[in-house]
């Protein structure tokens, strides 16, 4: 009889964008399975030390915050160095930060490309390399990038994202593959549309850029593209993110998982 678990107690979690929408929803469920967790993201300071609050309460475990700038990559290794001192190891890595701007790439600003590109694939990279050496010492270790379907496929009028989660997913199984013999695992999880704060802001914006109304973008643009015609749950992200988190996942390395209700099988 299989005696893998997922339980992940005396483990530490750094999820960055975590103060809101699927980070939030990560670090809750990490932090049920057992996990302490380091919280990361914007957001108003008395609502994230609620959240913080909050999460420890329910769940019995610890849990910090570090406000590290995705856009300043000593931050980013100040944070992955916080969450190592706190609790003298280091487990498990969700890179989930991101921000999306649609629009046509004859109209594309500069600036936007630039912000996606460092916050939603080069912060990435950042956090990665300060964690390795971590988790190579401790002989295990979870990385998890929290790409998209666009790390598989595109989308009109979404350059910089398109290209930073298609490159995320490159990231993905370059580090799998150096980091393969040091028990530590790297893999994507491909969401379709889970309707977080993102996703509202891409409604209003897909809106504008096709000339359509708000409505006719979930119905035609977004929910057209999954099969099952409905947004995806946060819930079941948790449940993957437990499964490669735990041991239960310790072969699956490298991999893309995608969460889309069928978007991407065609």
């Amino acid at each position: 009889m299989s005696t893998i678990q997922t339980d992940l107690s005396g483990q530490t979690a750094v999820i960055t964008g975590s103060t809101s929408g699927i980070g939030a929803a990560l670090a809750d469920g990490l932090a049920a399975s057992g996990a302490n967790i380091i919280l990361n993201g914007l957001g108003d300071a008395d609502a994230i030390e609620a959240l913080r609050a909050d999460m420890a309460k329910r769940h019995g475990v610890e849990v910090r915050y570090h406000p590290a700038n995705m856009l300043k990559p000593e931050e980013i290794t100040a944070m992955v160095g916080f969450g190592h001192q706190e609790f003298g190891r280091l487990d498990i890595l969700v890179n989930n930060a991101g921000i999306q701007h649609v629009e046509k790439i004859e109209n594309f600003p500069d600036e936007k490309w630039d912000a996606i590109i460092a916050i939603n694939l080069t912060s990435a990279f950042h956090s990665i390399k300060a964690v390795v050496p971590i988790m190579k010492a401790q002989g295990r270790g979870r990385i998890v990038n929290i790409a998209s379907a666009h790390a598989l496929v595109a989308s009109p009028f979404k350059s910089a994202y398109v290209a930073a989660k298609h490159g995320i997913m490159g990231l993905t199984k370059t580090v799998a593959l150096e980091v393969a013999e040091h028990g530590i695992t790297v893999n994507a999880i491909c969401p379709g549309y889970v309707r977080t704060p993102l996703v509202d802001g891409q409604i209003a914006d897909t809106a504008r850029a096709r000339g359509i109304s708000e409505e006719a973008v979930v119905r035609d643009v977004m929910l057209t593209a999954q099969p099952t015609k409905k947004f995806v749950e946060y819930d079941e992200l948790v449940g993957l993110m437990l499964y490669l988190a735990s041991d239960a996942g310790a072969s699956c390395n490298g991999a893309a998982f995608p969460v889309e209700g069928g978007w991407t099988a065609a």
